[in-house]
């Protein structure tokens, strides 16, 4: 199997939180805690699949957190054009993850069947379940499916050779991790599986969560779909740019090569 290339893009960020808005049961909860917001690329040879399509500045606006890049504007420096993307493995439905469908036209989006059931179900009766999402964009992947671009997948499934989807849930019904083979190994992209680091490895869960059960068990999950634990990269950290190193612009980071220093180190 030939190894991908894989490449975190930081389009946003939002630094006025404190611990207690990214761990349960934390002692410092009152210390501040920043977030990063990340698109993630994956390339081998001319394909280029997309992980997740971020917020845009009118989404951004809605929900008083503005983007720093809109996410065409910050995977261009990647080579990407928006018409040109036909796959977009969507992690999960919640705003700054699947915010930017609609610029991305002519893809087909890889997402896990417990996902759009969720999103599109009862439990978004409830005010807390529906606030991390947007009715626009469920809409938009309710489009997808219509005009059958929307690949479904239960459980574990196969996106191309050396690339695979896992349902992990517990941030969200249908929340997915992604492997995939690199240089360095298998990578887990473990998108909100953990938005930390110390999400995983201290077994912190993250605030908003539909079953604690299933977000605790996942945190073992994206570890053994890893070759390492240092191969596992979560979905808001701001160390992720201090581990990786930085690839042209300030706000792209190469995955695939492996960190520069371990994450215990």
């Amino acid at each position: 199997m030939s190894p991908w290339q894989v490449f975190a893009v930081k389009y946003a960020d939002r630094n006025a939180r404190t611990r207690k808005d990214s761990f349960l049961f934390d002692d410092n909860h009152d210390q501040p805690h920043e977030m990063d917001y990340f698109i993630w690329v994956l390339r081998q040879q001319d394909e280029i699949i997309l992980v997740d399509t971020g917020y845009d500045g009118e989404e951004g606006a809605r929900r008083g957190r503005p983007v720093r890049l809109n996410p065409v504007e910050a995977l261009a420096p990647l080579g990407i054009e928006p018409e040109a993307v036909t796959t977009i493995i969507v992690t999960h439905l919640h705003y700054d993850h699947a915010g930017g469908l609609k610029h991305f036209p002519n893809a087909t989006i890889h997402l896990q069947a417990a996902e759009m059931a969720f999103a599109t179900g009862p439990c978004m009766c409830q005010g807390a379940m529906k606030a991390p999402y947007t009715a626009d964009h469920v809409c938009e992947a309710v489009q997808r499916l219509y005009s059958g671009r929307v690949i479904f997948h239960e459980g574990d499934g196969e996106v191309r050779e050396g690339l695979t989807v896992h349902r992990i849930g517990g941030h969200s019904k249908g929340l997915q991790a992604v492997r995939v083979l690199t240089e360095a190994g298998w990578m887990c992209l473990a998108s909100d599986a953990a938005h930390y680091y110390e999400n995983f490895l201290e077994a912190k869960p993250f605030p908003i969560v539909v079953d604690m059960q299933d977000m605790l068990d996942g945190f073992g999950t994206i570890q053994h779909l890893a070759s390492s634990i240092d191969l596992v990269v979560p979905g808001h950290d701001p160390l992720v740019r201090t581990l990786f190193p930085q690839h042209g612009p300030d706000h792209i980071f190469r995955l695939d090569r492996g960190p520069l220093k371990g994450i215990r180190s």
